[in-house]
């Protein structure tokens, strides 16, 4: 199997392939998860606002899948609850409360607890909100950190057999005979070639485009390309809650605690018809989202409070809507039979991801001769074994012992280094720091709290390959680290890391390798 694509989705459907026992090559033409997979609202949750749209099967899947991914891998992902101020432009408050209730009852929920009524004069998500504010609603949901997420998903399909090349572009796929022949070009070394038995179009934004250049197949209108922006700020509040508000158009904004000292804030939803690699915030997008959190929080942000923005392209599943915020949210699986089978992934979420690739496999795999069931429901990803290997409750609810354990166990590292360490990396912590003793065995630190240990771990075994990878996705140390900061990691890992550090993607391509997927 040929994935194309290392979104989400992508190595969701490597990661369950290869588990599966099927030879898998995935290939990515950037880093993995550098586009729409790394530019979400980070939420793992069933979508409140869709059952406004009436997609009660695609909130319910989603709201089964929350927990499931809470429990596989519980370091990049935990509970959140989320507070609705109640304002006189929405539904009546039993309207809202019955939504909630109904999201409460779709899916069994063992994690999260359900949703309530707030008396926000009485309550500390109060506090920050103007004195009009005085009732609203609570209820749960999850967060994600959504690049880590992609890594993950990448190493164990590594880690099961699968070959990632990131960097790494299929210029063209060709039924031959029984298979494919592929050419995939790595952004350094000569052209890969691979003879697969199946491909799978995962390339997101790109895949009607895909279909057309790449795989030279016909192509109607089935995406609709719609821009999500968010912005970042200094916290605005000093509590775990999120806030979720809607605009006086309907649109829903979401107020998120966010790394500590920030407050992330969006999105947008815009329908985008630009070029695919120059997607940027635009000023429209950050005076919309200004004014509408200033519309119930007491201290009001301009854009010049913008500390960092984030833009990415959903593509999502053509339905004709008006409203873009109103374009479903769930996906499509094409499959292309006249031949050697071609797989197409349209739309989608980040929460059920998981179920995609599930379903994307158990399309292909007997045409590949593999009847092997699905097996990812029941499966940790890597680092979130906590408390055995099985996915668990405790894992979740007891996230605190696990680090607590992990600071007694390196009490000679900072609390805060250990506490971010448990939070990227979970149990493979162990891994990033075996051998080390004290702080001289973690090597220079090249910037304040990022060590050389770290930066070799990442590039050996999780494909980043320059700064940017690592402050903006395999991390978010971007938001903490002075001004200047990715010029002197990348002119340290110039001056300190070799080609066999930089990741198998860069070797295959210097030395031509020929992978053929079985």
């Amino acid at each position: 199997m040929l994935v194309v694509g290392g979104g989400v989705n992508g190595t969701g459907i490597a990661r369950d392939a290869a588990g599966r026992g099927l030879s898998v090559v995935l290939c990515e033409k950037d880093d993995l998860a550098a586009h729409t997979s790394s530019a979400s609202t980070k939420l793992i949750h069933g979508g409140l606002r869709y059952l406004e749209q009436y997609e009660f099967g695609l909130v319910r899947k989603a709201l089964i899948e929350r927990e499931v991914l809470l429990r596989a891998a519980p370091h990049i992902m935990w509970p959140l609850r989320f507070v609705m101020p109640h304002d006189k432009g929405q539904r009546p408050a039993w309207m809202i409360r019955a939504g909630m209730l109904l999201y409460d009852r779709l899916a069994k929920r063992a994690l999260l607890p359900g949703s309530g009524a707030l008396d926000l004069r009485a309550h500390a998500a109060g506090a920050p909100l103007q004195s009009a504010f005085t009732r609203g609603f609570i209820y749960s949901d999850g967060w994600v950190d959504d690049a880590r997420l992609v890594v993950l998903n990448a190493i164990d399909a590594a880690e099961k057999g699968a070959t990632v090349l990131t960097h790494t572009v299929c210029e063209s796929v060709q039924r031959q005979n029984e298979g494919w022949a592929a050419t995939l070009r790595p952004r350094q070394g000569i052209s890969i070639g691979v003879h697969a038995r199946s491909v799978v179009n995962a390339s997101g934004p790109w895949a009607a485009q895909f279909l057309g250049a790449a795989a030279g197949q016909p192509g109607g209108k089935t995406l609709r390309l719609i821009k999500g922006s968010h912005i970042v700020v200094k916290k605005l509040f000093d509590h775990p809650y999120a806030y979720i508000f809607q605009h006086p158009d309907g649109r829903i904004v979401f107020s998120i605690p966010y790394e500590q000292d920030f407050t992330l804030i969006g999105t947008t939803d815009i329908e985008y018809r630009g070029a695919l690699e120059d997607v940027a915030i635009d000023t429209g997008e950050i005076s919309y989202l200004c004014e509408l959190v200033n519309r119930y929080f007491r201290k009001p942000i301009t854009p010049s409070d913008v500390v960092w923005s984030y833009s990415g392209v959903r593509p999502l599943v053509e339905d004709a809507s008006s409203d873009a915020s109103a374009v479903t949210r769930d996906y499509r699986l094409e499959l292309d039979r006249n031949g050697a089978p071609l797989l197409s992934v349209f739309g989608g979420k980040i929460t059920t991801f998981r179920k995609l690739a599930e379903e994307a496999v158990d399309l292909l795999a007997p045409a590949l001769s593999n009847h092997r069931p699905g097996w990812t429901a029941g499966a940790c990803l890597p680092g979130g074994d906590l408390f055995g290997s099985r996915p668990s409750n405790r894992s979740v609810l007891e996230f605190a012992d696990f680090r607590q354990a992990l600071q007694e166990h390196y009490a000679w590292l900072a609390p805060t280094l250990v506490a971010r360490y448990a939070r990227a990396y979970g149990s493979r912590t162990h891994r990033l720091l075996e051998g080390r003793k004290e702080l001289a065995d973690m090597g220079a630190e090249i910037q304040p709290g990022l060590f050389a240990a770290e930066v070799e771990y990442l590039m050996q075994t999780e494909w980043a390959s320059c700064a940017a990878d690592i402050l903006w996705r395999r991390s978010k140390l971007g938001l903490h680290l002075p001004a200047g900061a990715a010029q002197e990691i990348d002119k340290w890992i110039s001056s300190n890391v070799s080609l066999n550090a930089v990741g198998a993607q860069e070797a295959a391509g210097k030395h031509g390798r020929l992978y053929t997927a079985q």
